[in-house]
């Protein structure tokens, strides 16, 4: 599993404060033969529409 970025609690804190649920962290996806991790997947349900929304999230320092 690969380490956090020095900006991943920064960038999971302000995804909260938004509403967003953290449903995982370092988010395992593989297709086909390529194994990859993404660094925050979130959704947030809209009320108003009831259906939900999701994202993944991958932290990068430039």
């Amino acid at each position: 599993m690969p380490a956090k970025d020095l900006f991943h609690k920064t960038v999971k804190t302000a995804l909260e404060k938004d509403g967003w649920t953290i449903t995982d962290e370092h988010l395992f996806i593989k297709i086909d033969s390529i194994d990859f991790y993404i660094d925050l997947a979130a959704k947030r349900m809209l009320a108003a529409e009831k259906a939900g929304q999701k994202i993944a999230v991958e932290i990068k320092l430039s």
